[in-house]
């Protein structure tokens, strides 16, 4: 059975699911964030879902909010059935959920009620869970609060960083919303009410918050490297230049915190110590550790903010 669906998504965590939908089901149109110029130069860019809608030859609408009559009276008058929103970055407004027969479905990537908000993946990372995985729920107007249909968990592996484990959370969401989407049409879906006592909240991470402070433990700082790898991407300063750290692994040394341990930078932290392999000064690209030293330097010995 075919059904219709109107779909709001807006990064590349979305587009797996946007594709097996329009194979699957009928898309009729597909809500996005609206292009915004580059932070330098002036540059227009799209969203992943954008370039993906449009090379589906799929409707795109973009409004800058939906607390407009027009995008509630085309979502209203559209006869879709289902609503798939899969990381949109907008909020719902609660007129929109309460179109009679109609159904929002949320493609969110933690086992809620664990990680409700903006960035789940980040800080199941960075608060070293072993689990993660993909919740398919109702939309209701309280933020990831809806009662989910189905779930899945797995694994949060060592080396897995943000990008890795969103490529893995993205692919089983689009074949879980199908899932979803045939038990709604035969009238086999069940809706399980989250436990209020058990969520926690995944605030939108800010770059502040990604600064690394040496005197953590070295499985701490690892957790925040890969949980911002590669945006916003954890940094320290060293000489009023801001530089991120992107990959690195626990090194069985001590020193003080943020002490520069050898010439191939190997620093110091609350325990033992981190051995960084991949680094990117701000405005350049990102290269290994050795590439780095041929012409920035940092000496043993040196102590890191």
């Amino acid at each position: 059975m075919t059904s219709k669906i109107i779909f709001m998504g807006t990064p590349e965590f979305s587009v797996p699911s946007l594709k097996l939908l329009n194979l699957k089901h009928k898309v009729l149109s597909v809500y996005t964030q609206p292009p915004r110029k580059k932070s330098r130069g002036q540059k227009i860019i799209k969203s992943a879902v954008h370039v993906e809608a449009e090379n589906l030859k799929l409707p795109i609408r973009f409004p800058e909010n939906l607390n407009n009559d027009s995008d509630y009276k085309f979502i209203k008058d559209s006869n879709a059935k289902i609503v798939v929103v899969v990381a949109y970055g907008q909020i719902i407004p609660k007129k929109f959920l309460n179109i009679k027969n109609l159904i929002f479905l949320n493609i969110h990537a933690s086992l809620l009620p664990r990680w409700r908000g903006a960035a789940p993946i980040q800080r199941s990372i960075m608060q070293m869970d072993k689990k993660t995985g993909i919740s398919i729920m109702k939309i209701v107007p309280k933020l990831d609060a809806g009662p989910y249909m189905l779930q899945k968990s797995i694994n949060i592996e060592l080396k897995d960083n943000f990008m890795s484990l969103s490529n893995k959370l993205s692919e089983i969401g689009s074949y879980m919303i199908l899932e979803a989407i045939s038990l709604l049409e035969k009238g086999k879906s069940q809706f399980t009410d989250q436990d209020e006592k058990l969520a926690t909240y995944a605030k939108k991470i800010n770059k502040k918050e990604s600064q690394i402070m040496w005197n953590e433990l070295s499985q701490k700082l690892i957790a925040k490297i890969n949980g911002l790898n590669p945006y916003p991407g954890a940094w320290f300063e060293h000489n009023g230049n801001r530089i991120k750290i992107l990959d690195a692994e626990i090194f069985e040394d001590k020193g003080k915190a943020g002490e520069v341990l050898s010439n191939n930078l190997i620093i110091g932290c609350k325990d033992k110590a981190i051995k960084i392999n991949l680094i990117q000064k701000e405005g350049k690209k990102v290269i290994d550790t050795k590439s780095f030293l041929a012409g920035y330097k940092i000496s043993k010995g040196d102590i890191l903010k």
